[in-house]
């Protein structure tokens, strides 16, 4: 009588183990994770800086900036010389060009130099500014290259547009009252930012082109020098 009533109360107690076994591996497997929440797509600064100008007269496409190295990135550092707040600085040496800040700092963005920006230095002022300026070759250059002779003086120079090689926008440099020949302008050659390249002046990123443009006014003072590391302008 006892051993069936050991055999009975091992058999509900054993039951009600297997139960609760049971329920508990439901319990444990059975509860479904919540699944992690979607991170967040984050837009760098730099996707504004560089993205898509629909607005323009002739939309500019975004720069994949990621392949131009960091430090040719528009951005702002210590202004490398002493030259007062509101002045353009090109440092040919550095392929970098400045714009001069309040409180010692300076708008920095990369360049590329082309054979002509290397042949001038010293201290101008940009007479004035163009929005999709038309390219017109000089004459010695078109008796090199006669393939450039539909944009000459002479044919008008080669109409605005995206692949005119001077890009989004210009700033000519005047010296004396006189025309240096001297440039700043666009490019669609985002490539050449920190580069020498075959010809032109001083070549800009297009998105970093109007961005200054929209900055400066006619009239402001620029200086093409040499920055050596320790901050000194030599001309």
């Amino acid at each position: 009588m006892v051993g069936k009533l050991v055999t009975r109360r091992m058999a509900v107690f054993g039951g009600i183990g297997f139960g609760i076994s049971v329920l508990g591996g439901c319990s444990a497997t059975g509860d479904v994770q919540p699944e992690p929440a979607a991170m967040p797509v984050r837009t760098s600064s730099l996707d504004i800086t560089y993205g898509p100008r629909p607005d323009e007269q002739f939309p500019l496409p975004a720069i994949p900036y990621q392949k131009v190295a960091s430090r040719f990135h528009r951005q702002i550092v210590p202004n490398p010389t002493s030259e007062r707040p509101g002045i353009i600085i090109v440092d040919t040496e550095n392929y970098f060009l400045y714009l001069t800040q309040e409180n010692g700092m300076a708008l920095r963005y990369g360049v590329g130099l082309g054979r002509q920006g290397f042949e001038w230095q010293g201290r101008g002022r940009i007479q004035y500014r163009r929005q999709w300026p038309r390219w017109t070759p000089p004459d010695e250059m078109v008796a090199r290259q006669p393939e450039l002779q539909p944009y000459s003086v002479a044919n008008g120079g080669m109409p605005p547009g995206l692949d005119n090689p001077l890009g989004a926008r210009a700033l000519y440099i005047f010296q004396d009252g006189k025309d240096t020949l001297y440039r700043i302008h666009g490019s669609p050659e985002w490539w050449t930012i920190g580069k020498s390249v075959s010809s032109g002046c001083v070549r800009m990123i297009n998105q970093d082109v109007v961005d200054l443009y929209n900055r400066v006014p006619d009239g402001t003072p620029i200086l093409v020098t040499r920055i050596a590391k320790d901050g000194v302008a030599t001309l």
